[in-house]
């Protein structure tokens, strides 16, 4: 599972710089697009896009930690990240644990099938890549809807 999850933070990392790119493009040849709100609507895609895998990576991050320190050892039942947190209770019924990534956490299982998060991932974490992950898709929404207006207009004859 550590193997798994660093994969998946560098994968982010490369997703996030790739699209910083592709937005920096896009401001940058927006010159020979022509006016408009369709470029720089692409652009702040893909640099929210960008910003929800950034943060969406630093969670990420916090859940292998969390996974490093329940892998195994001395004082491990049960994990170290399900007795933290003020869960010093409900850790005595704890039987397994797992990972969720939608929404990013640690999760404890307990005896009676409950669950819990553990907490090591910070509580803005979800929030923000949700809303960072909407403001790209509205973004390239927005983006797609001027460009088509955009062909509309100029099949016209450029009447509007």
């Amino acid at each position: 599972m550590f193997l798994i999850l660093l994969l998946v933070v560098v994968v982010a990392v490369v997703t996030a710089v790739g699209l910083t790119g592709h937005g920096a493009s896009v401001l940058a040849a927006r010159r020979e697009r022509g006016p408009g709100p369709g470029p720089v609507l692409r652009a702040l895609a893909a640099f929210a896009g960008a910003a929800a895998v950034v943060v969406y990576a630093w969670g990420l991050l916090h859940v292998t930690g969390a996974v490093m320190e329940s892998n195994g050892g001395a004082s491990s039942a049960p994990a170290p990240p399900c007795r933290g947190h003020g869960n010093e209770e409900r850790a005595r019924h704890v039987v397994d644990q797992s990972v969720s990534f939608l929404p990013l956490g640690f999760v404890c299982e307990t005896a009676d099938g409950g669950e819990y998060t553990s907490g090591d991932v910070p509580g803005y974490v979800n929030p923000v890549t949700a809303a960072l992950a909407l403001a790209a898709v509205a973004s390239a929404v927005g983006a797609g809807y001027a460009a088509e207006s955009r062909a509309r207009a100029a099949a016209r004859g450029g009447r509007r």
